[in-house]
């Protein structure tokens, strides 16, 4: 069996992705931004695991189709990161975390809090974006569990699967 470093993900719609790019990005010390491949909204993340096993347990996965609304401004989340949140998302998420409850890394018990990460933050750098509006919406038909290779360059995902949302 196959394990790697896995978390189940939304991906924002190409539009919302030629918006995020209008942002504008000045280089800035202690900021580095996210890519546009990188833009989705964590919905769980499982951690090293067994690809087949995580796939197995998304099969399950009993939830609609929903949208997701983003904005309305672009803001700080925690110390080290610059996001775009999220909203709409709350129940698709509670679903992944029934279905993937035995796989990978145990379930932290906070909220959920949907975001779209745009820049990570060293050192708790300014950037220029927290506070620029931002508002978009987009349509969530399947989720993907996705492959997290990390690098010096930031992380690198690669979808293994996707499992389109079918629930009542």
């Amino acid at each position: 069996m196959t394990e790697a470093r896995l978390f189940v993900a939304a991906w924002p719609s190409p539009e919302v992705c030629d918006a995020l790019a209008l942002l504008p990005r000045a280089v800035e010390p202690g900021v580095r931004y996210a890519t546009r491949d990188q833009w989705h909204v964590t919905l769980r993340f499982l951690g090293r695991c067994e690809v087949a096993v995580a796939a197995r347990s998304l099969a399950w996965l009993d939830a609609p189709p929903t949208v997701a609304r983003c904005g309305p401004l672009v803001s700080r989340l925690g110390r080290d990161a610059v996001v775009v949140p999220v909203a709409g998302l709350d129940a698709l998420a509670a679903a992944v975390v029934a279905c993937t409850a035995d796989v990978g890394e145990p379930h932290e018990p906070r909220p959920f809090t949907g975001h779209l990460t745009l820049a990570r933050l060293r050192d708790r750098a300014a950037c220029g974006i927290a506070g620029a509006p931002f508002a978009a919406m987009f349509p969530v038909r399947e989720v993907a569990l996705v492959q997290s290779d990390l690098g010096a360059r930031g992380a690198r995902y690669t979808t293994v699967a996707t499992f389109p949302l079918q629930g009542a």
